[in-house]
């Protein structure tokens, strides 16, 4: 899924555990409960994604752009934030 272009989509409670992600559009996408532990985002485009009470744990988001996102009851343990851009997000 590397680069892809996900823009918007509906991927509520998906499991994408260890998943390739990294610069794909998934801007306004609702990841809302998905399973995204270990999952590659570095450079993703997140802006104004939901990903309430997404499992990101262990996630690289290194550089990704999560401007505008709701993170509210994430889990973000271990996760990798370096560069990440999260202006405006919802964290609690």
């Amino acid at each position: 899924f590397g680069g892809a272009s996900l823009e918007r989509a509906f991927l509520l409670l998906t499991n994408l555990a260890g998943a390739n992600l990294a610069g794909a559009n998934l801007a306004g996408a609702n990841l809302a409960g998905a399973n995204l532990v270990g999952a590659k985002l570095t450079g993703a485009n997140l802006v104004g994604a939901k990903l309430e009470g997404a499992k990101l744990a262990e996630a690289n988001l290194v550089g990704a752009k999560l401007e505008g996102a709701k993170l509210v009851g994430a889990s973000l343990v271990g996760a990798s934030l370096v560069g990440a851009s999260l202006v405006g997000a919802s964290l609690v």
